[in-house]
């Protein structure tokens, strides 16, 4: 079970404390208790991470850690990642989870690894100045006609990427609002004072409004995931 793979690597630590960690990987009450064979691959990915991130590494090295994962774990991952201390190598092509948790992007091109200076914006026009310059350099006819058709098959895809960028960009703001108002509800509800008799009436109105940004939550999130899919699919 996830429980016993954690107790493993720390026979001290108590279970209560074993079980708040692992509920931070999506892995709650019966969950951290279940046998991990019959997991799905999206779930025992998430115990791999989990044991390697209570073993507080120096260093992770994560190749698509999203792949598999449903927007809640995808969620539950960025997290974990934000609150690790030590230093990360991924790669990704899940722009939300790059833009909330790396401070650095590295460029592999010509063969030579090298700072990039710059958002994934930034790489974006990178591209199409790379695209440019090769342009340039062609002298024969053929290469010409091959470039042509080369560039109108890129703006084609840049004009179909265009609306999905945008639409990104904008449920990832959402998204960004949307758990603002959900912790801040989450902090109201945990006031104890909030629970007197009196303050029926303010309890009430705090719930409805957590249950209304839960749903809108729920559908952004699903809506952003229907995007980012569409997008790979384009690229």
């Amino acid at each position: 079970s996830p429980l016993l793979h954690i107790q493993r690597l720390n026979k001290k630590a108590t279970e209560r404390d074993v079980r708040n960690f692992l509920g931070g990987f999506g892995f709650h009450g019966d969950k951290a208790l279940d046998t991990v064979a019959p997991f799905s691959g999206g779930e025992k990915a998430r115990l791999a991470l989990a044991i390697l991130v209570y073993q507080k590494p120096n260093l992770l090295l994560l190749d698509e850690p999203t792949n598999h994962l449903d927007i809640d774990m995808r969620h539950a991952l960025s997290s974990a990642l934000q609150d690790f201390s030590g230093a990360m190598i991924i790669v990704s092509h899940d722009r939300h989870l790059l833009r909330t948790i790396t401070d650095q992007f590295l460029l592999v091109a010509n063969g030579k690894l090298t700072p990039f200076d710059g958002d994934l914006d930034d790489y974006a026009v990178w591209i199409k100045n790379q695209a440019k310059a090769i342009d340039s350099s062609s002298s024969s006819s053929d290469t010409k006609r091959s470039n042509n058709d080369r560039k109108q098959l890129e703006a084609k895809k840049r004009q179909q990427q265009k609306p999905l960028r945008d639409a990104l960009r904008k449920a990832e703001k959402q998204l960004d609002n949307l758990y603002a108002k959900q912790q801040a509800l989450e902090l109201k509800l945990a006031e104890s004072d909030l629970y007197n008799v009196d303050q029926k009436e303010k309890l009430t109105i705090v719930i409805k409004e957590k249950q209304s940004v839960d749903n809108q939550l729920e559908q952004t999130e699903e809506n952003w995931l229907a995007l980012q899919d569409k997008l790979e699919s384009i690229e």
